[in-house]
């Protein structure tokens, strides 16, 4: 997708939040934790300590039907462990150390204090009265937590008499309600929190008032976001009024998203596997949307031919609403009526992806709906082809998606003057200028839990092992652009990937979409 630039816990003590912190697992946990903590072989009394790199002891799943599926109630997508399909408890658990190492650095050189991090999920939002749309969780909680219920809180704090990253973590969630789950569905509570998630504690989200008192002294530092809350409730009943006092203390208010981003663009091996998983499905998708083409054909069609084929395979929802573009409307890019007529011998565009297990991809096709490129349509398809080759090529540690942007401008450059849409006399001054009106766009975006993923993530850093991105030039010719030759006139062609770095050659999640010419005339040919 191309981017424009309070009362008792259950089960637990009334007043833990006031009590005093307990002890936690040595350093060797960590290394336990990476290595697996099924097959780490822990002593009992380790096992019983809370505030670990490890999950608190894991705790047994109820039996009963929580907020989102658990391995309990859905065997098929998770194992035991697992908070979400493919990750597990202690992959969750060092996410939240990492983040309090990165505060730990952020702070080094302050005076001795406590930190709290606090990151509010995401509200249920309405269509019209009382219909909610589906619910989807803020990414930034999801990533730390895996919770997957509106209306709650996660916060880490760091542990009093004890050196960060130590810190324990703790969910305040909805109340169990018997009478809103009637209509709403079950809500996990918070024993269920605890046993799903594996952090240190649980609170229904009234208690969370009891936190927020403590916190207005001096000496505690707060991790948040004010500048753009996610849960406007819960942010004016009890981050405004708390920011309000720290703006008047020498401890104000520190952001924490930056952070967050920092450690969601390297992915972890288990990220790499769903989102391999995403991009499988997504390109099975494809290929059979381009089956089912047919002239004349409604982008209405295609675009539920897609999303069936996603949600067929196991896609929970699409990633975004799809570009489905015929003739000229490939020339919008964020074009998504998709209510027109396609009409014999024009080419569509489909910009689409899923998401698979809290993971998404996003890839893109062009190809002709009667199964044959006309000579213009196959001469301009093959010079963004041949572009998109040659920048994936280059997606390597120490290259950078504004290093590759340059690239793919002059490569773009060269092949319009190829093709005859420039002069090849135009002057340096104004070449980018002149490039830049046939692709408006940048060459890529980084991709994961959210499709422009880390957003706040400079394009210039250099490619570390672990990112993922998407690879996407393409050139559009609006059919009353009178500079350009007739012939190329109506004619937006674009083709995406989606990309891991690693150390070797890249890894294109995509790959099993296809492209070239030739297997794109044998599949939609094959409908006709």
């Amino acid at each position: 997708m191309v981017s424009a630039r309070g009362a008792a816990a259950q089960g637990g003590p009334r007043h833990a939040l006031c009590g005093p912190a307990m002890s936690r697992l040595p350093q060797r946990g960590l290394v336990l934790a990476a290595r697996g903590w099924r097959s780490a072989a822990v002593c009992k009394s380790c096992a019983l300590r809370r505030f670990s790199i490890q999950p608190a002891q894991q705790k047994k799943i109820p039996n009963r039907y929580l907020g989102q599926p658990s391995p309990f109630t859905h065997p098929h997508l998770l194992k035991p462990g697992e908070v979400t399909p493919g990750l597990s408890q202690v992959e969750y658990a060092l996410r939240r150390h990492k983040l309090m190492v990165l505060i730990q650095k952020e702070a080094q050189g302050w005076d001795s204090l406590d930190h709290t991090v606090i990151l509010l999920s995401n509200p249920t939002y309405y269509m019209s009265n009382d219909i909610p749309y589906i619910f989807h969780q803020d990414t930034n909680f999801l990533y730390l937590c895996g919770f997957q219920e509106p209306d709650s809180i996660l916060v880490l704090q760091s542990i009093p008499g004890k050196a960060l990253p130590s810190h324990k973590s703790i969910l305040f969630v909805p109340r169990r309600d018997p009478n809103r789950e009637l209509w709403d569905g079950p809500r996990s509570g918070p024993d269920g929190a605890i046993a799903l998630t594996g952090v240190d504690e649980a609170y229904t989200i009234e208690e969370f008032r009891h936190l927020v008192a403590k916190l207005k002294g001096d000496s505690n530092v707060v991790w948040y976001d004010l500048r753009k809350p996610v849960h406007a409730e819960l942010h004016s009943d009890y981050m405004q009024p708390l920011a309000e006092v720290k703006a008047r203390s020498k401890n104000r208010i520190q952001a924490v998203r930056h952070l967050v981003q920092n450690l969601r663009l390297i992915k972890s091996p288990a990220e790499i596997e769903r989102m391999k998983i995403a991009g499988r499905v997504t390109a099975e998708a494809f290929t059979e949307t381009m089956f089912a083409s047919k002239t004349p054909v409604d982008e209405a069609f295609l675009y539920a031919k897609f999303e069936f084929e996603c949600r067929a395979r196991g896609a929970d929802i699409l990633a975004y609403p799809p570009v489905v573009a015929g003739g000229n409307r490939s020339n919008t890019l964020h074009y998504v009526k998709n209510n027109q007529l396609i009409k014999n011998g024009e080419l569509v565009l489909l910009d689409g992806g899923c998401e698979f297990s809290c993971y998404v991809s996003d890839i893109t096709r062009t190809w002709p709906v009667n199964g044959r490129f006309t000579k213009p349509q196959a001469e301009l398809y093959q010079a963004v082809l041949d572009i998109q080759k040659s920048c994936l090529s280059l997606c390597s540690p120490g290259m950078s998606l504004e290093n590759i942007y340059s690239l793919m401008l002059s490569l773009i450059g060269q092949k319009l003057k190829d093709l005859g849409v420039l002069e090849s006399s135009i002057t340096d001054s104004h070449f980018f200028k002149a490039v830049r009106k046939y692709c408006p766009h940048h060459v890529g975006h980084y991709l994961g839990m959210d499709v422009h993923d880390t957003p706040d993530i400079s394009r210039s850093i250099p490619f570390q092992p672990g990112m993922v991105i998407t690879i996407e030039p393409g050139i559009y010719i609006p059919e009353d652009d009178v500079s350009a030759p007739e012939r190329f006139r109506g004619i937006g062609v674009r083709i995406e990937d989606d990309v891991v770095i690693t150390e070797d050659a890249p890894l294109v999640l995509s790959a099993d979409c296809p492209k070239d010419i030739y297997h794109l005339e044998q599949i939609c040919g094959r409908s006709s």
